[in-house]
Formats: C-alpha cells, sequence, structure tokens
C-alpha cells in the first residue's frame, strides 16, 4: 500500500476513534423515575430558540411555571397533548418546553439540534422552548430518566419548589390534577 494512502486511512482511523470516545460519555445512564414533589428546582441553566439565556428556577420566580420536560425528540408528542389540554382548559400559568438533552455529542450539536427543532416550531413559540444541554444531566438526577419518553410534568410554585410532577404521559385525569393544583395556588 502506498505511503499516502497508509497516512490517510491513519488518519480515519484516529478520527473515528476520537468521534467514538466523544460520543462515548453521550450514552446517559438509566436513572430511576423519582416524584420531585416538595422540592426546588435545581439550578440549572439553558437557552431558548431566540438565543436567550434562562435559569431554573431563578428567572420564574414570582408566579406558578409549567415545565414540560422532554428528554427525547418522541417526547414531542406527549409534550403537545399537554400544550392543547392545558390551552384547552385555559389554564393560566405560564408554560415551558424544556428539551433536556445530557451527554457531550448533544451539547457539540446543539446549533444542529437546535434549528431542527425552529424548523418544526412556529418563531412565535421559540422563547417558549428553552433547551438545557450542559446542566441537562442535572434534570436527569432530578426527575429521573427511565422510560424517556413521557414528558415531566413539572408545576412549579412561585418559589420555584415542585408542586405538581407527572411522568406516565397524558391523560385527562391528570390534567384536572394540575389544574386543581394550579387552583389551590390561588
Amino acid at each position: 500500500m502506498p505511503k499516502p494512502q497508509r497516512t490517510f486511512l491513519a488518519g480515519v482511523l484516529v478520527l473515528t476513534t476520537v468521534v467514538a470516545l466523544l460520543m462515548l460519555p453521550s450514552c446517559r445512564s438509566v436513572v430511576e423515575r423519582r416524584d420531585p414533589t416538595g422540592e426546588l428546582f435545581p439550578q440549572v441553566t439553558g437557552q431558548s430558540l431566540t438565543q436567550e439565556s434562562f435559569t431554573f428556577p431563578d428567572d420564574f420566580r414570582g408566579s406558578p411555571t409549567l415545565l414540560l420536560i422532554g428528554f427525547k425528540q418522541e417526547s414531542q408528542f406527549d409534550i403537545d397533548r399537554w400544550l392543547l389540554g392545558a390551552n384547552q382548559l385555559e389554564l393560566d400559568v405560564k408554560m415551558v418546553e424544556v428539551p433536556a438533552i445530557p451527554g457531550l455529542a448533544p451539547r457539540m450539536a446543539s446549533g444542529f439540534i437546535d434549528g431542527g427543532m425552529r424548523s418544526g416550531i412556529p418563531q412565535e413559540d421559540w422563547r417558549s422552548v428553552i433547551c438545557v444541554y450542559g446542566d441537562a444531566s442535572e434534570v436527569v438526577e432530578f426527575t429521573g430518566n427511565r422510560n424517556p419518553n413521557p414528558t415531566r410534568v413539572v408545576l412549579l410554585d412561585a418559589a420555584g419548589k415542585v408542586v405538581f410532577f407527572h411522568d406516565r404521559g397524558y391523560s385527562v385525569g391528570s390534567l384536572r390534577r394540575l389544574e386543581e393544583t394550579l387552583e389551590s395556588l390561588d
């Protein structure tokens, strides 16, 4: 084999090895699901699709906030059902979608991932989609990620404490319990 071809193949092998090593940490471990009701939401930062930085729960203190946390793209179906149900009930609460994607590879590809989300979400809703990459593992530890498809529905009170939590998929009964909890905060 000629020397330039061996050098090229060696370079490809090194590059493949580096990419594989970078991807390895993004293979997230499974954390058992847990109900954090009564606990303060962890201090994590994210960026909206309008590229504004936000810190949870600090930037949302003062009024109740509904976080719809998704760990996978497949969570979007469940998130959409919660958004639709909450809007049909005309719940008086700030709602924020929180894609929380742990790992080095997603963090490195965040611009690409965010661009994909922007292409499927109307621009007027971009500010209410706050992506968490760097601190996503803290969100995983807080709620668990076993069975990651259903959204983690987290209602924060005005102080940033979890007062409602649901992680088993949308149901009308759960939406009604969310509505009752929200009304009890008044």
